[in-house]
């Protein structure tokens, strides 16, 4: 098929050519299987992409790290010249995210060397399958952007036509495991973060564990995607490598926030309770869920706080009904939250006043980070952050980076957390902790 073309765009001395083709197929490991830096991974719904390498990068740090972005990334869109036929969804788009704090915790050992507070990339390769259709989209900048575009299209292309996706190997095992903080240690923060309750320093915290495992053999996370997109096809699945360093990656079921037009689409995703092992069992966990009292506070302070934080941008904030959540090993109590844009915004800037919501962070927001950075004895790093995509109209989607790791050829770093309320029990929480890990963990063993 002869590729799409569109005019050379040139400011200053930046030119940003895109080129784009159909394609058969969406052999999205066959991208992600190269040694190239960045690759990036995204799976919803019926939509999945692959890309690698970077056309142009961008990376911020401070308190206006989000502002920043969405600057640096508005101008580059500007600047890239993209076939007027190309559909929407193989445009290209840029992809990364966002540490959960602003900076990083100077006294842990941390495994998210390579992983800046905010960083996105404009990929070189972009594969692209939504519902029954496949694109590739190659993106290069410079004097001779449309010759490199083209020859980039034409080798992916053929490489890609002659490649099919293999069936992913057996998780590589664990020889070793560590979790950070023990039970007992976890006890004493929780019953830490119960008095800030009790005395009205804070309505809820969240307060997050690491578990690090040594892996039998060498992990490919391309195979945990594969696997994890079958077990948890309704989560929002991702996957990080940034320039050098680890990989982030993960499955989660919380979206931050979606922007397309002047419609905004978020959730208020709070309270847990284990999978039955019958229907019947299910239903009756269900119910209680349902009923709890504590799971009900804590979810109401999730839905509110997100609300609070729509309205400077929206007018009209509708609440839907709370139902259930239902994943793998998991269930959650649900909220579905709309709301249509008084103006245009960019979804970055959506991004930034939802996050962190109460349901990773807490109540009062700065009492909360306040707390969790003297509790945990970790950095956070992109955990529980913000991840996602933006194209060049300012829309996009970003997950909230839960149910995750960062890892090394033979190294993962598990975390996963819980919220903190008046009623909170430590070993409840522990237990509940311990189900957050299994979609990572069971593909590790």
């Amino acid at each position: 098929m002869e590729p799409l073309r569109g005019d050379e765009t040139t400011v200053g001395e930046t030119t940003v050519v895109a080129r784009g083709c159909r394609l058969d197929d969406a052999p999205v490991r066959a991208v992600l299987e190269t040694d190239a830096r960045p690759r990036f991974f995204w799976a919803a719904g019926t939509e999945s992409i692959a890309a690698r390498g970077s056309a142009a990068t961008v990376t911020a740090d401070g308190q206006s790290r989000f502002d920043d972005v969405r600057t640096a990334l508005e101008a580059l869109f500007a600047d890239c010249s993209v076939p007027d036929d190309l559909p929407s969804a193989a445009r290209p788009r840029a992809f990364g995210g966002f540490a959960f704090h602003n900076g990083t915790h100077e006294e842990a050992d941390s495994p998210w060397d390579g992983f800046p507070s905010a960083a996105f990339f404009l990929p070189e390769i972009q594969v692209t399958k939504k519902d029954d259709d496949a694109w590739l989209t190659t993106v290069a900048t410079g004097p001779e952007a449309a010759t490199e575009a083209e020859t980039l299209l034409e080798e992916w292309r053929d490489r890609l036509v002659a490649d099919s996706e293999s069936e992913p190997g057996i998780p590589p095992g664990i020889s070793h495991r560590e979790r950070t903080p023990t039970q007992d240690g976890w006890r004493e923060q929780v019953a830490a973060a119960v008095a800030s309750v009790d005395r009205g320093d804070l309505q809820k915290v969240v307060l997050a564990q690491s578990l690090s495992a040594t892996l039998d053999t060498e992990l490919s996370v391309p195979d945990v995607m594969a696997r994890l997109s079958r077990t948890y096809p309704d989560c929002y699945r991702f996957m990080l490598s940034p320039d050098a360093g680890g990989t982030f990656f993960g499955a989660t079921p919380e979206r931050l926030v979606s922007v397309r037009g002047r419609t905004v689409r978020t959730e208020a995703l709070a309270g847990s309770t284990g999978r039955g092992d019958t229907p019947a069992e299910d239903e009756w966990l269900a119910a209680e869920l349902l009923d709890s009292e504590k799971d009900r506070h804590e979810q109401k302070l999730v839905a509110d706080a997100i609300r609070d934080q729509l309205e400077p941008f929206a007018s009209t904030v509708r609440i839907g009904d709370r139902t259930i959540r239902r994943l793998a090993t998991v269930q959650h109590l649900r909220t579905s939250i709309t709301a249509e844009l008084d103006d245009d915004e960019h979804v970055l800037s959506l991004v930034e006043a939802l996050h962190p919501t109460p349901a990773v962070g807490g109540l009062p927001p700065d009492a909360a980070l306040r707390t969790i950075r003297e509790t945990e004895a970790f950095d956070r790093g992109w955990y529980a952050a913000p991840i996602g995509w933006v194209d060049a109209a300012g829309n996009g989607t970003f997950a909230v980076g839960i149910r995750s790791a960062v890892a090394t050829e033979r190294e993962a770093t598990l975390f996963a957390g819980a919220g903190i309320v008046a009623d909170s029990d430590p070993d409840r929480e522990w237990d509940e902790v311990q189900l957050k890990y299994r979609p990572i963990l069971d593909e590790l063993e």
